[in-house]
């Protein structure tokens, strides 16, 4: 039986599923989180054989996310690990074309979502014994350079790594450490689009450069990896190539 148990929000695809298989295959049981039970089956039979929960939840309802950490700990009895990455977006809009509804959606799923799946880990951490745990947040390159036309994306990405910051300095006490992965042209579906072209700084359109998604899953597992008295408290992860430093 394992015996250090992870959760993995939007585990059904993407870097949540790529991050999930590499932690099974490390040794963690993990509960795998998202809206969709057919797709977390589906991961779940990609992690080897190794325990899993299923988890169908929306992760901006309260109550949902209540309800799944419950299972978490009648199933497991204890979380060490929360790797809070469910995310999403809209297409990309120039700022005076936003609607309402386009920037609560984002703001619903990337900031409140992470709120309380990182508040019902922290609580649970905080409860348990041993005493402790690891958080980490899925951030992105967004959160240190905006693309155009990304302003609900990135001010949830910005808000994202105060989150990580405030949680981190109130997790010490109780030896949860939080720290957050920054991701920049992970080969997933939310970025098929960059291989015919996105927009440049100057709005030109060019195709960008991708990294294997099993990189990203490879680097939270490092992260998980380290006793609690040691943090990542940030890390970058990105394709060698794309666009983000130097001047655009």
């Amino acid at each position: 039986m394992a015996d250090r148990f992870a959760l993995v929000t939007g585990a059904g695809s993407g870097v949540g599923r790529a991050t999930a298989t590499a932690l099974a295959a490390e040794g963690w049981a993990v509960a795998l989180l998202g809206r969709r039970k057919d797709m977390l089956e589906e991961t779940g039979g990609m992690c080897g054989g190794a325990r899993t929960l299923v988890l169908p939840a929306d992760v901006t309802d309260p109550a949902a996310v209540e309800a799944a950490f419950g299972q978490v700990k009648a199933a497991f009895g204890r979380l060490d690990l929360l790797f809070n990455n469910a995310g999403t977006n809209v297409p990309g809009t120039p700022f005076e074309e936003l609607t309402a509804e386009q920037w609560l959606k984002v703001v619903a799923v990337n900031l409140n979502g992470m709120f309380l799946c990182g508040h019902a880990a922290f609580r649970m951490m905080k409860d348990q014994s041993p005493q402790g745990g690891r958080i980490i947040n899925n951030g992105s390159i967004s959160a240190h350079a905006p693309r155009p036309g990304s302003a609900p994306y990135t001010a949830t990405k910005h808000a994202v790594t105060g989150l990580t910051k405030s949680m981190n300095l109130d997790g010490r006490r109780f030896d949860i450490a939080v720290g957050q992965i920054d991701i920049g042209n992970a080969a997933t579906p939310m970025t098929e689009r960059m291989t015919g072209g996105v927009p440049q700084a100057d709005w030109t359109i060019k195709p960008e450069p991708r990294m294997d998604v099993a990189h990203v899953g490879k680097a939270v597992a490092q992260m998980a990896d380290w006793p609690l008295e040691t943090n990542v408290l940030t890390m970058t992860i990105m394709a060698t190539k794309m666009p983000f430093v130097g001047r655009g």
